[in-house]
């Protein structure tokens, strides 16, 4: 098995080449697993094949992926974080005011509650969309996660490979939880009452099953953007394989 320093001279000519170009380059230079092979990665010795550091980097973003979900699907995973919690839709917050100024604000807190409950609901669908993101990533695209310049390589990845698919998966789920409790008919009835007070401006339009659809995708990357830094600075020893002692070590060299 070759040495990681063969990736150093992959590095060296990085600004001889470019895009797709480069990271292929980068990782043609890493010897490929032999079938049958039963040589391990030695993070000691800093030997690694390709296989090895595009496997160690799929296993250590999973990690981080299960972590963000369960986080975030458990009871008051939205609600009880800040950086996350679904609040009213932004051009909602009059009717809100109107409504604490009355004395009602137990019912916008409640109301707030079930949006954050249908966003945790909609979560606990995501893993299968992230499995199948993975079984899809190849050596490229690890590389460039693991070469890139970005903290958030990861979170970009899966931002574009996995939104869509997110979409559909959460928004009948989101759907159906709103639909608990008559929250969406409560949000018809409150949003056409006040858009036809004559004081109304500016009219409330908000789809309510659409917003909290992506907010819950929203706040997933969030979790998923911090799992990827943890994953990058070694917080919590999030670096649990010899793999990723070697390829995120290797990295570290080079800042």
């Amino acid at each position: 098995m070759k040495s990681i320093k063969y990736v150093a001279f992959g590095i060296a000519v990085l600004p001889f080449l470019t895009g797709c170009e480069a990271m292929n380059q980068i990782a043609s230079t890493l010897p490929q697993s032999t079938p049958g092979s039963t040589t391990s990665t030695n993070a000691n010795s800093g030997t690694i094949t390709q296989a090895e550091a595009a496997t160690g980097i799929k296993q250590a973003l999973n990690n981080g992926l299960q972590n963000s979900i369960k986080t975030l699907s458990a009871t008051n995973g939205f609600y009880g974080d800040a950086l996350v919690k679904v609040m009213m839709p932004q051009e909602a917050q009059k009717i809100e005011q109107v409504l604490r100024s009355a004395g009602m604000g137990k019912l916008v807190d409640n109301f707030v509650m079930s949006l954050n409950r249908a966003a945790e609901s909609a979560v606990k669908e995501a893993a299968p969309v992230f499995v199948n993101s993975l079984s899809q990533m190849t050596v490229t695209d690890a590389f460039n996660i693991l070469l890139g310049s970005q903290q958030d390589a990861a979170t970009s990845f899966f931002k574009r490979t996995t939104s869509a698919t997110l979409t559909q998966k959460f928004s009948p789920i989101v759907e159906t939880a709103l639909g608990k409790n008559n929250v969406s008919t409560y949000w018809t009835q409150l949003t056409s009452a006040y858009n036809a007070l004559p004081l109304s401006n500016n009219k409330v339009q908000t789809d309510l099953n659409a917003y909290v659809t992506q907010k819950a995708i929203d706040g997933l990357f969030v979790k998923i953007a911090g799992e990827e830094l943890k994953i990058r600075q070694n917080i919590g020893g999030s670096r649990n394989s010899s793999v990723l002692q070697s390829v995120f070590g290797w990295v570290d060299k080079q800042k």
